[in-house]
């Protein structure tokens, strides 16, 4: 092909020609791409998640710090509640700042999606938390706060797909939001 080849042009014009887009065909970050109006849209909530992560690391960090050094707290009991800590206030600040577009904070409706935010990023959270760090800390004896930081990263990317994919799922044919219906509930 030649400078200023027509097929060029076409080409890129074409959505589905751009190599993303042909990488993402097909796999959960294809959803969690078009959900919302696109991948500029996602990636602006990608990077409000992990700004509100980054609060959340904060306060995982201090929580953790106050109750392993000040309250003399085994470290994975420390952690475990260190990151249920970090959890419920990433879950305030991404129903009011990262997905405030699709949800609107109430009681009624912000109790269930806490309960769907601790049942998917609470426990990633816990459990990667407290393997990482048994890992890490405890097999490794890698500092506890280094091996919490590492950790931390490791979960980043799971939690961002549960959220947006289930936790605060937009809303299809202006219905209900996306729910996984558990046994025995009621629709």
């Amino acid at each position: 092909m030649k400078f200023g080849d027509p097929r060029i042009a076409r080409e890129s014009r074409d959505r589905e020609a751009h190599p993303f887009r042909r990488a993402v065909n097909g796999t959960v970050l294809q959803s969690a791409l078009a959900t919302g109006g696109g991948w500029r849209r996602s990636l602006v909530r990608w990077l409000k998640f992990n700004a509100v992560g980054g609060l959340g690391i904060g306060v995982q960090l201090t929580v953790l710090l106050t109750l392993k050094s000040g309250f003399r707290l085994n470290y994975l009991l420390a952690t475990a509640l260190a990151v249920e800590a970090a959890v419920v206030h990433n879950f305030l600040w991404h129903e009011r700042y990262t997905w405030a577009d699709r949800v609107q904070p109430s009681w009624i409706k912000s109790v269930p999606r806490l309960l769907r935010f601790n049942l998917t990023t609470g426990a990633v959270s816990i459990a990667g938390n407290l393997a990482v760090m048994k890992l890490l800390a405890g097999i490794g004896h890698l500092n506890y706060l280094a091996a919490n930081g590492i950790a931390i990263v490791v979960c980043s990317l799971l939690n961002f797909l549960l959220s947006e994919e289930w936790v605060f799922a937009a809303k299809k044919d202006g219905s209900k939001n996306l729910r996984i219906k558990l046994a025995g509930s009621r629709e």
